[in-house]
């Protein structure tokens, strides 16, 4: 869009004043000034030392800023994207394009890419997060009921929702049919709202994540240990969100699968030492965003072969989250969905390993 000079009172030669560039873009300035201090996409100039002023390319970069977050993107993403673009590194092009229409509006973590129903719901009947089977009206209003119960900051009843979620209808589906959707409607109100009800989404992130893990606490107690080895989770370098990964973990307990959960923005040695010690069977690599999407990593990894000498084999290595796109490569998995994952995970393992050395006599 372009700044007319109608409203000469508010521009000087130094840029446009705050409150002038909000009334263009349509937001508010405390919006403005959040960027500024969360992202630093702020104003070059300040006249005076102190009052913002903002020059054409400012205005520029923060217009990129709005179409970015419109079209999908995280506030952080769009930042980083908004901010090269005006450094003249990254110009937009139709592939960022595609990647803001498929990513899905939600800074919590929870979005897992959907599959394609086999078959077409109702109109107006929401699918379920797996993709399998459109949503009952009660799953549908059991997570409208805990986004509403988290809005008001009613934690006893957030906690008492997720509780009966998990208690009705088990972990798996208790995550994808209400949890998921609880926490994308609660991401949509942040993003449409400016800087209102990040409270709101810290309360539910931090009970949905206690439920988790007292599942896995319960599941994992029960049962003498495996006697194969655990299946391995981790974040993606510079993935800070693991609520998916905790709900596959907690899942994993409940049907006695072992696994270890390494968490958040994993260095990749870190990582190649853990398949190492450990040898898993798998490795799942969750990656929120295409930012954070190491597919040289993944391939490594799954090039990677471990065990002793003579029989050597490698781990199934899944690329979970919407970070990846929809065509990873040979060699790696890409479940939809926990309910994939765990079919992957649970599967007979096929591995290939390699025959052993022939003795000599």
């Amino acid at each position: 869009m372009e700044l007319s000079t109608g409203d000469e009172p508010e521009t000087t030669g130094a840029g446009v004043t705050t409150g002038f560039l909000a009334r263009r873009l349509g937001v508010s300035p405390t919006t403005l000034r959040s960027w500024d201090r969360r992202y630093g996409l702020g104003p070059a100039v300040r006249a005076d030392g102190r009052h913002r002023r903002w020059s054409p390319d400012d205005v520029a970069m923060v217009q990129e800023m709005c179409r970015l977050t419109a079209a999908g993107l995280p506030p952080a993403e769009a930042a980083r994207a908004a901010k090269e673009s005006a450094r003249g590194r990254v110009a937009t092009s139709p592939a960022l394009a595609a990647r803001t229409r498929t990513t899905a509006r939600t800074r919590t973590g929870v979005r897992i890419p959907e599959g394609s129903p086999t078959t077409a719901p109702d109109p107006g009947t929401p699918a379920s997060p797996s993709g399998t089977a459109p949503l009952s009206a009660d799953v549908v209003q059991e997570g409208r009921g805990l986004a509403r119960a988290a809005v008001r900051l009613d934690a006893p009843a957030v906690q008492e929702r997720l509780a009966t979620a998990v208690r009705t209808h088990g972990l798996a589906r208790a995550w994808e049919e209400v949890m998921v959707p609880a926490l994308r409607t609660v991401g949509r109100k942040w993003e449409s709202s400016g800087d209102r009800y990040v409270e709101v989404e810290h309360l539910l992130t931090w009970h949905v994540s206690a439920t988790l893990r007292h599942a896995y606490v319960s599941a994992a107690g029960h049962g003498p240990p495996a006697a194969v080895s655990p299946v391995l989770l981790a974040c993606a370098p510079g993935e800070e969100h693991t609520l998916p990964l905790e709900a596959l973990n907690a899942a994993l307990a409940e049907r006695r699968v072992p696994a270890v959960t390494l968490g958040a923005a994993v260095p990749p040695e870190a990582l190649m030492a853990a398949v190492q010690r450990v040898g898993p069977p798998a490795v799942v690599l969750w990656s929120q965003s295409w930012s954070t999407a190491n597919l040289p990593l993944a391939q490594h990894l799954a090039a990677t072969r471990w065990g002793v000498r003579g029989a050597r084999t490698r781990s199934r290595i899944l690329l979970s989250g919407p970070g990846w796109g929809t065509q990873p490569g040979p060699g790696l998995l890409r479940p939809r969905h926990l309910a994939e994952a765990l079919r992957l995970l649970t599967a007979p393992d096929d591995r290939t390993t390699d025959p052993p050395t022939p003795v000599r006599s």
